[in-house]
């Protein structure tokens, strides 16, 4: 039996559907991380599950029991949100052992409960500082010891890291996923950052307007994204319209090799690391732009013909902007996304030409998984 199961689960807003007839499932200690842009629905899920907004149709089964009517409180979750929500007045220690207190935990084993989760989170001994005296990072991890102390069968957590710089995004996100293999726990979260998704989860589900575009591991989502719309929300742009015939998909940029793709007209995503820099490629181009990644360098070119195409090389070759190169495509590195998706150009996917980039310009290959 799943630990928690949603079926047909529909929320309304006014004449609005922001959740519209989704199921989900999650399995006893797997992690599933919901991901999505916003207003895509991810956090309504959450407030589903939660009890904080009941569905206008459709249930929420924990262990199998249906949880319409059942306040939050009964439910037996942990709730972990992005601001924390940590009370100033208290202490790390009161912070934490709040639930337990609620649960009728005498003091002597909230105090042993509240200093194991400390140790466990990396903050030993840290039961007396003040919430104030915190950085993020530790308040992070005193909101996950809190949430963590009642053992919930179900830990939900919303945009978790969201308030962390980069690098200790990075460095909690491991963190967690090893204390929650450690402990067992069943994890529901819903981000917007694909990078912390994919370093948590051992399933992903895509949102979009409401319902759920993919579901798979993040291997499988990664490799395979199921549309023009997965594959753009990843930070893939090398996504055009083409045509499939006899295994050959006819794109702006010239054929490539599908064997086995069935005939017809569809989206095809070609990676950045199938746009092979040759001497003598079959595609002329010129270096519109270029950043560096640190093991690698990002280009994007401006082809001979067709739209713009994003392309990855290494260090000691990388062509400076303005630069004519020619590049081949490579079919291992393409994927075809199927027919029945509306292509969209990205928003704000622009660079300025030259090697620098601004801080939103463009998504950072830097934080997509594999890159």
């Amino acid at each position: 039996m799943a630990a928690l199961r949603v079926e047909s689960a529909t929320v309304r807003f006014g004449d609005r559907t922001v959740l519209d007839d989704v199921d989900v499932g999650v399995e006893e200690q797997e992690t599933v991380c919901v991901l999505g842009p916003s207003g895509s629905g991810k956090s309504t899920l959450l407030r589903a599950v939660a009890g904080l907004r009941e569905p206008d149709s459709g249930r929420v089964l924990l262990d199998g029991a249906d949880q319409r009517g059942v306040p939050v409180h009964r439910r037996g979750l942990g709730l972990m949100f992005q601001d924390h929500q940590l009370f100033p007045q208290r202490d790390v220690g009161g912070n934490v052992a709040f639930g337990l207190r609620m649960h009728g935990v005498s003091k002597q084993r909230a105090a042993a409960r509240v200093a194991e989760l400390l140790e466990m989170v990396g903050l030993p001994g840290a039961e007396h500082r003040a919430i104030a005296s915190l950085s993020g990072g530790e308040q992070q991890r005193v909101a996950l010891a809190r949430a963590l102390a009642p053992q919930p069968r179900l830990l939900m957590l919303d945009e978790p890291l969201g308030q962390l710089d980069r690098s200790l995004r990075e460095r909690l996100a491991l963190e967690l996923q090893q204390l929650f293999a450690e402990l067992g726990t069943t994890v529901l979260a819903v981000t917007h950052d694909q990078s912390e998704a994919f370093a948590l989860a051992d399933r992903v589900l895509v949102m979009r307007e409401g319902r759920i575009a993919q579901s798979g591991t993040p291997l499988e989502v990664w490799q395979r994204p199921a549309s023009a719309f997965v594959a753009r929300f990843l930070g893939f742009d090398n996504v055009v319209r083409a045509t499939v015939a006899e295994g050959v998909a006819r794109t702006p940029w010239g054929p490539i090799a599908l064997p086995g793709t069935p005939a017809g007209e569809g989206a095809l995503l070609v990676r950045p690391t199938g746009v092979r820099l040759r001497a003598a490629g079959k595609l002329a181009c010129r270096v519109r732009a270029r950043t560096f990644r640190g093991d690698h360098v990002a280009l994007l070119l401006a082809p001979e013909r067709g739209p713009e195409l994003q392309a990855s090389c290494a260090l000691r070759e990388a062509p400076r902007p303005g630069e004519a190169v020619s590049v081949d495509l490579d079919p291992a590195e393409a994927v075809w996304l199927g027919a029945d998706e509306e292509l969209h150009p990205r928003e704000g996917a622009r660079w300025e030409d030259g090697d620098r980039r601004e801080d939103g310009d463009r998504p950072d290959e830097g934080d997509r998984p594999g890159s």
